[in-house]
């Protein structure tokens, strides 16, 4: 795919605080249509690096390329195409929250757009408060309105850093529903988060930073497969004296818990043991998640 035909394009960026060093040479690439999630312990980079492509800050060296455009040469243009959820709650003051939408969609030249405002609102369930003064909204609502603000000039590439944290568990999954929903409409999204049941469940791929540089980059469900193990649970109908396999890693009694490469079938390890479903009273098998691959990448929690 051309450059041009690329929401994001990030080619060897570095980015230093005087002697620090925030980002050390990463390099990847966004494709249109999809979720990408930007991952990594605090402090790993991730916002210095939305940070240059927002314009925002500058790079020290490297490439940022917004639909083929560089950031540093047409910061106009690149503004005009993307749409930045920060993760910082900023107070307007006394404006309300449909006066705030009115005056964000003058930034962008659209001095008319009432019907895209009504239609966000609603979506975003902030119709009954948009007469509200910013001060009177809840921390949930606060949330959402960021997200209607980087929504008015209708992106092609939106930019969501952290946006539910701190959010509760039903606006979070309404929040969740509605990226899917952009994503349905053709928007490209790139976004950061500590939930990484989120990540899990909304990123087509993800790359996984950890000080400042790229330690992987790839589908979600190829890296959970490549970076962890099955759990196999298996609870027999009588013990097995003597059973032995380099997976099994505990036995209690009549049940086995075996840890198995993504790739191995439980054929595979039946046929091993020489065990009969017969012998098999039930069986639990627990897949992968991307938190053990995210522990294995950089060695700790998020």
């Amino acid at each position: 795919m051309t450059e041009i035909g690329l929401p994001l394009k990030i080619e060897s960026l570095r980015k230093s605080y005087g002697s620090f060093e925030a980002v050390k040479g990463v390099s990847f690439a966004v494709r249109p249509g999809e979720i990408f999630g930007l991952l990594g312990p605090n402090g790993a980079g991730k916002t210095s690096i939305i940070s240059v492509v927002v314009t925002l800050e500058k790079p020290t060296s490297g490439r940022v390329l917004v639909f083929g455009q560089d950031v540093t040469q047409n910061p106009r243009h690149t503004k005009s195409l993307i749409g930045y959820v920060p993760q910082e709650i900023i107070n307007h003051g006394f404006f309300n929250v449909e006066e705030i939408l009115d005056f964000y969609s003058g930034y962008f030249g659209r001095r008319k757009n009432r019907e895209r405002n009504d239609w966000i609102l609603q979506r975003l369930q902030l119709w009954e408060h948009r007469k509200k003064k910013v001060k009177q909204l809840s921390g949930g609502m606060k949330r959402r309105l960021l997200i209607a603000k980087a929504l008015v000039h209708e992106p092609k590439l939106l930019l969501l850093d952290e946006p539910t944290a701190g959010v509760d568990i039903e606006l979070r999954l309404s929040l969740w529903e509605f990226v899917q929903e952009l994503k349905a409409s053709g928007v490209t999204i790139l976004l950061t988060t500590h939930y990484l049941e989120e990540a899990e469940k909304l990123c087509d791929r993800v790359a996984i930073i950890h000080q400042g540089q790229l330690r992987c980059v790839g589908e979600t469900c190829g890296l959970i497969r490549e970076l962890t193990m099955r759990q196999v649970q298996v609870q027999l109908k009588r013990p097995l004296a003597n059973l032995s396999h380099p997976l099994l890693v505990s036995q209690t009694g009549q049940e086995l818990v075996f840890r198995l490469p993504a790739a191995m079938a439980v054929g595979e390890l039946f046929f091993d043991l020489q065990l009969d479903m017969s012998a098999v009273q039930d069986l639990k098998i627990s897949e992968g998640r991307l938190e053990e691959a995210f522990q294995t990448v950089v060695g700790e929690g998020p």
